[in-house]
């Protein structure tokens, strides 16, 4: 387009979500901790779920298997993710996290599913259930679990990755207070169908937590934008900004969980310093929004493209680019195949 930068692409640095090495080594030992403690309960609670026929119990250690593999998940992901960027992963092995982070959420829903029925099916028949015995090994659970969350929550969790791991442990928590309350009414009362009610409040929980993770999972894995992040108001903005004329082929995905991506195409109006635009909006992004990977094509408007502005629609995002031809010239091939609205400077598109 006229005087333009050519493709004029930029890049606002790499600011990767995370600690850095020292904090995920601190990370990765947090998650051993609770790991070892979790494993060496659960061996200890299926065999008194045995002893005492109840179904809480054997659905929590159900669930504290789920914990194991989802702790020893995370940390396989985290090792992953460390490695560089190379060949064809561009990107490196980061989103390995958030297919363990979904792999969590999977089985937390799958695992819910089949409790909710085998819980139904003893509602229906209750089997004799050792109501202290229950009591006695969800309070030891309690404070199992209880520690091993303090030692999760200590690890990053802003990571999806981590925060899988955290939510089945939470999770779990939450079911050996249920399996508690369970135990003390069958040891009291002989009521053995508070052991399946036990079971059920279990389920609810992982049911939610499962779906809330797949759910944030797939956001990314369909790269949308992050749900802090408004991409038309940030389109705007960057349109407002001194010497900007449009912003189109706005992107803005994650890479992984806390790590923000944007992509645009820059129009700068003529006379403007394209590359001064450039470092302008990559600052503000990464200032404003956090957005420290930022890719942006700028090039130089033509003044046709101003002043079409006069007979735009005054409202951002109502002009699209397309080929335009001006003069006889060759149509303006770089943004024939634009992706979504175009955001223009607001007295650009009032047409002053």
């Amino acid at each position: 387009m006229g005087a333009a930068h050519g493709s004029g692409h930029a890049h606002a640095g790499h600011q990767h979500a995370g600690h850095g090495q020292g904090s995920a080594d601190s990370d990765r030992r947090w998650l051993a901790g609770a790991l070892v403690a979790i494993v060496l309960f659960m061996i200890g609670e299926v065999i008194a779920g045995v002893i005492a026929g109840s179904l809480a119990l054997l659905s929590d250690a159900a669930h504290m298997l789920t914990d194991a593999a989802s702790i020893a998940l995370a940390l396989g992901a985290m090792r992953l993710a460390a490695r560089p960027a190379s060949g064809r992963m561009t990107f490196g092995w980061r989103r390995v996290e958030i297919l363990s982070a979904q792999a969590n959420g999977l089985t937390l829903i799958g695992l819910g599913i089949w409790l909710a029925v085998e819980a139904v099916r003893r509602l229906i028949h209750p089997p004799a259930v050792t109501g202290g015995l229950v009591l006695g090994v969800a309070l030891v659970g309690i404070v199992v679990n209880i520690t091993a969350t303090w030692m999760i929550s200590r690890a990053n969790r802003s990571s999806l990755n981590v925060e899988g791991a955290f939510q089945h442990i939470l999770t779990d928590l939450f079911a050996f207070i249920a399996t508690a309350v369970a135990g003390l009414v069958m040891w009291l009362t002989g009521f053995a169908r508070a052991d399946s009610l036990a079971t059920l409040v279990v389920v609810v929980l992982m049911l939610r937590a499962g779906i809330e993770l797949v759910r944030a999972a797939n956001r990314i894995f369909l790269e949308a934008a992050p749900a802090d992040l408004d991409p038309n108001e940030i389109g705007r903005a960057m349109a407002a900004r001194d010497g900007v004329v449009e912003v189109h082929d706005l992107h803005i995905w994650e890479i992984t969980s806390g790590t923000p991506a944007l992509s645009a195409h820059i129009l700068v109006e003529p006379g403007h310093d394209c590359h001064a635009v450039r470092a302008d909006l990559a600052h503000w992004l990464a200032d404003t929004h956090h957005i420290g990977h930022a890719t942006l094509q700028v090039d130089h408007a033509r003044a046709a493209l101003i002043q079409l502005g006069a007979a735009a629609d005054p409202h951002n995002g109502d002009l699209h680019c397309g080929p335009d031809t001006h003069d006889g010239d060759a149509p303006d091939e770089h943004c024939g195949d634009a992706h979504g609205p175009a955001h223009r400077r607001p007295e650009t598109a009032a047409g002053h």
